[in-house]
């Protein structure tokens, strides 16, 4: 059975801290692939900052196109929205019966995980800074659930979108092909 690993997110844009992350992730897990499913952009939320679905998708497409055990996703699109993470593990299992799949998550995410202890995926957890004092998860007891100890890159999206805006370099925290897809875009600025 083949394992994939899950790991959500904007990707607004994607980073060099997304592919250092998964590529830990790959080499120190037993999973196969890893999937970087793209969230599309909530109806219900004005964001203006928030690339179009498909042009998210394009700068995941590239950022990955040179790691065979990465792939992006665009799953979530054709989804009832908002999208939630439940229902797009449930339609995966669905369209891929000899696939397992394992949701890929932020340490500071935990806490937050609603009622899923009874899922029968595995959830890969990394860590993050935390704002404040850190606390051990009950979650982190349960079976299903494992600490990988990767890295901690504290880069982000934001930051990264904001130095674009005030015109700043950026090319060192983006995937070479991502930052020549925004570099002469109005992207961001």
């Amino acid at each position: 059975m083949k394992k994939i690993g899950l790991f959500f997110g904007s990707f607004n844009p994607i980073h060099i801290g997304h592919l250092i992350l998964a590529n830990y992730i790959l080499e120190n897990s037993d999973m196969d692939e890893l999937w970087f499913v793209v969230s599309p952009q909530n109806p219900f939320k004005n964001k203006k900052s928030l690339l179009t679905d498909h042009n998210r998708l394009d700068m995941v497409q590239l950022a990955v196109k040179n790691y065979p055990k990465m792939r992006a996703s665009n799953v979530e699109f054709s989804l009832p929205k908002p999208s939630y993470t439940i229902d797009t593990l449930t339609y995966l299992k669905e369209k891929y019966p000899n696939y397992s799949f394992a949701l890929i998550m932020g340490e500071d995410n935990l806490d937050s995980l609603p009622k899923w202890k009874n899922a029968d995926y595995q959830i890969i957890v990394y860590p993050r800074t935390f704002e404040g004092e850190k606390k051990d998860s009950e979650y982190l007891q349960h079976e299903n659930i494992s600490m990988v100890n990767a890295p901690i890159i504290e880069l982000s999206a934001t930051e990264i979108r904001n130095m674009i805006k005030e015109g700043k370099n950026v090319r060192p925290m983006l995937p070479p092909e991502v930052f020549e897809y925004l570099d002469g875009s109005s992207f961001y600025k």
